[in-house]
């Protein structure tokens, strides 16, 4: 007698159900906050950053030395530029050593003291938030409540003594603990020195399961003590090991954070500088990054999800814009055995806008750890009849560390699964442009329409990947049709991650139904960048509409000069150094630590005045100090860069965690037609990092 084993049976599939119909407030995007996150200016790339409309950052203390970066005076300027909220400053970073140094409470005063004066002297002093205790159930007071209360009251007063309107947040414990809350809230009630924002971590395990339980007790501590609702930010999220990074890890958090509207960020595991492994190489993204984009990306508000079980680990998060007729779901975190599941995503209440028959897009977003994503991918697509207000899009062999988005919208488009290709109605918009959906076939996009008024505009941003640095073909698919007789030629205003880049012409189509495509050739670094098209015109006659962009690789001329060249000067203790993994085998190294240490390229060319981008190759594997027992203290270089002897530019360069690492940052120059100099140098006693070489590029092909 024999036996024939057999293959364990799928399991059924899950159903997650999101209800259009059930409105559940206004949008935070608490979730996309980071601790440690950012980490000097330009580190990440701001074009990485904003993107992901970041609402909470946490940063060491001004001058801290706990780490070498991540001071959060001096990252402030680039967070708000990228539309940033709030940054929590971690005073106690101001110590060295972790755990922290005890010197008493009388040594820690006087640097609150130090700090606080230099908050407020700073001109983003708005938009900080004091962090006076971090882990206090572990540091300093582990066993000892009573004593951080006391020590809690006497710093509180301390920083309101010198900014009146400070926003200070706590008790910032290790973990959620319910009677500690409690008792604290209460002796914080007697002693009218109750935190503006509740702060505590989420580390472990519990989350997942607890997370809910920990948010309904603490709002009933709230309520129990007699004080108002506070703002919580779980300024710390994220396993040390299997979360940061993994998309459909972190689903769990981001949605689990916008349905309670509280904020967080995620933890400090690994390196500073890299949005807490969001962004690798400084502006290439990872797979959780596209998660995060896909969250700053929902419109509208926020719908009822039910997932399979509240403490399970599928979940998701819904929202639905009727500005746009869309509906966005973004879902993942099911971790079976088998490594893959199905499910079926079902969508209730489904407005009339959106028709009886809608088109759903299912795009798909994998793990990839610490290494570049190659961006999104199409998971399915196609058309589904509304029964009853209801649709069911069934889903198979889904990844369990994978991230999903469905994105609902009326039946009026084609397929959107070509490669490399950005449609318009999903982008951002600005200004009067909206999103239109057309009665002839396979048109969704934009429609621009400038209103009246010069000061006005119209734009469409579209968020691009690049796989290297090179020259794309940006192919820009329009619509122009006439006013009146012939065909009405229009023009739009390119941007690139924030700056102006050039007009391109749309001529005029026959009519509304007729689509051009216009194309322009621009050099994009390796990694995200922001195309956005502006309208500019004084009334509706520079109308038109966008359907979609494709981004496809081209060929440019891009020009070397390789720093070991004897045509460069080397002043004072730079040199030439050998090393194989260098371009050509040699890089300059020692420039900087003072302004005689400089390396100077003779002779680079350009055609015409103006505009260029210089992407240099260099390797920085500096650490510096810090506390030892936890993350690398990596250290960015920066360096101070002049174009022909004028005003020198400081700019920092990612650490490459490695010194034979050769990574490239885009850096724009402008020169003057013919021959140039560039100088590298560092006037401080830093070094500049070591130079491989420089490539020399037109920003429009």
């Amino acid at each position: 007698m024999s036996t024939m084993a057999t293959a364990p049976a799928q399991a059924a599939a899950s159903q997650l159900t999101v209800d259009l119909a059930t409105g559940t407030g206004a949008l935070r995007y608490g979730a996309t906050g980071f601790l440690y996150g950012l980490g000097d200016e330009g580190i990440p790339n701001e074009t990485m950053l904003a993107a992901l409309k970041p609402q909470v950052t946490a940063q060491k203390a001004p001058d801290g030395l706990q780490h070498p970066n991540g001071d959060a005076l001096k990252i402030a300027p680039m967070f708000k530029r990228a539309g940033g909220r709030d940054i929590q400053v971690y005073m106690q970073d101001v110590y060295k050593q972790w755990p922290y140094d005890n010197a008493g409470i009388t040594d820690y005063l006087a640097k609150v003291d130090t700090m606080t004066r230099k908050i407020v002297a700073d001109p983003y002093r708005s938009s900080y938030v004091y962090v006076p205790f971090n882990e206090p159930d572990g540091i300093w007071y582990s066993g000892n409540l009573t004593g951080l209360l006391a020590d809690w009251k006497t710093v509180f007063q301390k920083i309101r003594s010198i900014d009146a309107t400070a926003r200070i947040a706590g008790p910032n414990f290790a973990s959620y603990r319910s009677a500690d809350l409690k008792t604290f809230l209460t002796y914080a009630k007697a002693n009218s020195v109750l935190p503006d924002v509740m702060t505590w971590h989420e580390l472990g395990n519990d989350f997942y399961s607890s997370w809910q339980d920990h948010y309904n007790d603490y709002r009933a501590i709230e309520t129990a003590v007699g004080i108002s609702a506070r703002p919580i930010t779980i300024n710390e999220y994220g396993r040390s090991s299997g979360d940061l990074g993994v998309p459909g890890n972190l689903v769990q958090f981001v949605a689990k954070f916008e349905a309670s509207k509280v904020d967080g960020c995620l933890a400090y595991w690994t390196t500073a500088g890299g949005l807490n492994d969001l962004v690798t190489h400084n502006n290439q993204a990872t797979g959780a990054w596209w998660l995060y984009k896909w969250y700053g990306e929902l419109t509208g508000n926020t719908v009822a999800v039910t997932p399979p079980s509240a403490g399970g680990s599928l979940q998701g998060l819904a929202a639905l814009d009727a500005n746009r007729k869309q509906a966005r779901v973004i879902f993942g975190g099911n971790n079976p055995a088998s490594g893959t599941y199905d499910t079926n995503v079902v969508v209730k209440g489904v407005p009339s806008y959106l028709g009886t028959t809608v088109h759903a897009t299912v795009w798909g977003i994998d793990n990839t750890g610490l290494a570049a994503s190659a961006a999104p991918y199409v998971v399915k697509e196609g058309d589904f009849t509304a029964s009853s207000g209801q649709v069911t899009v069934p889903l198979t062999g889904l990844k369990g560390q994978s991230a999903y988005q469905i994105i609902v919208t009326p039946n009026t488009d084609t397929s959107t699964a070509a490669a490399n290709r950005y449609e318009a109605e999903y982008a951002a918009l600005g200004g009067t442009a909206k999103v239109t959906y057309g009665t002839n076939t396979g048109y969704a996009g934009t429609y621009f329409t400038e209103g009246y008024g010069a000061s006005s505009t119209a734009s469409t941003k579209f968020v691009v990947s690049a796989p290297s640095d090179g020259y794309y073909n940006l192919s820009l698919r329009y619509s122009a049709g006439p006013y009146t007789g012939a065909p009405t030629d229009r023009s739009l205003r390119v941007r690139l991650n924030g700056a102006d880049l050039t007009t391109v012409a749309l001529p005029g189509t026959a009519d509304w139904n007729t689509w051009k495509t216009a194309t322009t050739k621009v050099y994009l670094p390796a990694g995200i960048s922001r195309v956005e098209y502006n309208a500019y015109a004084t009334d509706d006659r520079d109308a038109v509409n966008l359907d979609y962009l494709d981004v496809a690789a081209t060929s440019g001329t891009v020009t070397a000069y390789e720093a070991e060249a004897a045509s460069n000067t080397l002043g004072g203790a730079a040199a030439v150094v050998s090393d194989t993994a260098a371009t050509g085998g040699k890089y300059v190294g020692w420039i900087g630590a003072g302004s005689a240490n400089t390396l100077r390229f003779n002779g680079v060319s350009a055609a015409a005045a103006g505009r260029y981008r210089m992407v240099v190759g260099y390797a920085n594997g500096e650490l510096g100090d810090g506390a030892t027992n936890y993350n690398s203290n990596i250290v960015d270089r920066y360096a101070e860069i002049s174009v022909n002897g004028g005003t020198a530019k400081k700019v920092f360069f990612r650490n490459t965690l490695g010194w034979s690492n050769y990574w490239t940052t885009v850096v724009d120059v402008d020169l003057a037609a013919g021959a140039n100099t560039i100088t590298f140098g560092n006037a401080s006693t830093g070094y500049a990092p070591n130079i491989d070489r420089i490539q020399i590029a037109a920003p429009v092909g």
